[in-house]
């Protein structure tokens, strides 16, 4: 991971996506004074483009060269002050002080009308506003507005020492707290010169696997929900529930809240506990695709899917769409392809039997990922014992790192910067975070009363935006 600092910014991104690589996060560095983007290669090279703030502080945008970077950029203005020139109109994004007028976009016409719904939700969801644009029940566009409970938790984070920035960086979201740990943890060992061992390496994608296994089976449940399908709702969400207690039979939490440590891994996993774990969730892969069955065969639930919240490949890859959501568009991207982690070795990411990137789509990506997950957890497990392990000293450390993860959601990134094994500045940067603009895209041009399904489709975490 190198960092390349000079005033041609825009040219560098540039020149790295015309020979594949991604912009994967836009931040404000620990000295407020440059912007660093990360950039990853295709085999999972990573590297910061930085540029200094000028003395009116602003940098030149660059989301014409890669729109995904508009959430970032605009993130960046509202909570550090610095303009991005050619980024108009510039909306905000976590400034909620700002007139409603500011953030939406305006619709006109002939029985255009909106439909305000949120922050407040019923039943069990996080805050978010969404506030459509429609003539009938047809959505003509939609502003979506987060960052409602935004914690501020990078800043809580700077000044401490890796471990305890660990935990406050990995509780950013409970669905994602191993992906979000793993992150944070592979770039502090890149500041402190360690290298996971195989030992740490697999404690870890057996922790990444099951936090993927509970959260599939928890948004098959969701998307079986948002039609009112009660059976598969209810069967999927049991299945998710007996995951939920491999964990906490496994680490002691259902969430595996504290399970990755920077350097180290303290999971230990004996041949009976992992036989145990093994033969339980032989029993929910057999469950799972019982259920599956149920559903593929089931005529008025697969009709209400086809066709509805359409993210095609050409918007996914003009959105930076990751994980799931891309993969049903039929982009192969998937960041275990270039896993330094050896159970990774090999791995070729699914893509649906129609990748049209809609609701039918991503339901059956999520299984098919089932599936790989499964076999892949049941070999970790057959490989036998899991012992507390130590990270292996490269030598000297570098100032900066970036981890890359593939979460349940999709690619999840973060950047740190420390000094003397203290933070000073870290980025987060989730798959729901990256997904979110493509809901809104999904929404245009489907019915107000689809739009339940189509969130659930994606069921992104509303505390990634509020981290």
């Amino acid at each position: 991971m190198t960092v390349a600092t000079g005033p041609g910014l825009r040219a560098a991104v540039s020149a790295a996506l015309a020979a594949g690589w991604r912009a994967r996060s836009l931040y404000v560095r620990a000295d407020r004074r440059s912007v660093g983007i990360v950039l990853t290669g295709p085999d999972g090279t990573a590297r910061i483009e930085t540029t200094p703030v000028s003395a009116d502080g602003a940098v030149p945008s660059v989301v014409d060269l890669a729109p995904a970077m508009a959430w970032d950029e605009r993130e960046a203005h509202d909570l550090y002050g610095i303009t991005f020139g050619g980024h108009e109109p510039m909306r905000p994004l976590a400034d909620h002080s700002a007139p409603l007028d500011s953030w939406t976009t305006a619709v006109r016409g002939h029985d255009a009308y909106q439909v305000a719904v949120g922050p407040i939700h019923a039943g069990v969801i996080e805050s978010g506003h969404f506030r459509f644009h429609v003539v009938g029940d047809r959505i003509l566009h939609l502003d979506a507005r987060l960052f409602y409970k935004h914690r501020g938790l990078e800043q809580v984070a700077a000044g401490m020492p890796v471990e305890p920035a660990l935990s406050v960086l990995s509780r950013a979201c409970a669905a994602c707290a191993v992906a979000n740990g793993v992150a944070f943890a592979t770039a502090a060992e890149q500041v402190l010169g360690l290298q996971a061992g195989p030992q740490v390496a697999r404690a870890r994608v057996l922790l990444l696997e099951l936090e993927r296994l509970w959260n599939h089976l928890n948004d098959i449940a969701a998307i079986c929900a948002g039609v009112g399908m009660a059976a598969g709702s209810s069967c999927f969400l049991a299945l998710t529930e007996r995951a939920r207690r491999l964990n906490a039979r496994l680490t002691g939490h259902r969430f595996l809240f504290g399970a990755v440590q920077v350097g180290r891994s303290e999971l230990d996993l004996g041949a009976g506990l992992a036989a145990e774990l093994g033969s339980e969730i032989a029993r929910i892969d057999a469950a799972a695709r019982a259920g599956w069955r149920e559903l593929r065969f089931n005529g008025s639930f697969t009709g209400r899917l086809n066709g509805v919240g359409v993210v095609d490949a050409a918007a996914a890859a003009r959105l930076g769409v990751v994980g799931p959501a891309a993969r049903a568009a039929g982009l192969a991207e998937d960041v275990r392809t270039t896993s330094r982690y050896a159970d990774y070795e090999g791995w070729r990411p699914v893509t649906a039997s129609d990748p049209a990137g809609d609701v039918a789509a991503r339901l059956e990506l999520r299984m098919l990922e089932l599936r790989q997950t499964f076999d892949l957890l049941g070999a970790l497990l057959d490989a036998g014992p899991v012992s507390p392990a130590g990270a292996q000293a490269l030598g000297a450390g570098r100032p900066a790192g970036v981890g890359l993860v593939e979460s349940p959601r999709g690619a999840t990134s973060c950047v740190l910067e420390c000094a003397d094994g203290v933070v000073q500045r870290v980025r987060l940067r989730t798959g729901s975070y990256a997904n979110w603009p493509a809901v809104a895209h999904a929404a245009s041009g489907s019915l107000l009363p689809d739009f339940p399904l189509i969130n659930k489709s994606f069921e992104l975490c509303y505390a990634c935006a509020d981290r």
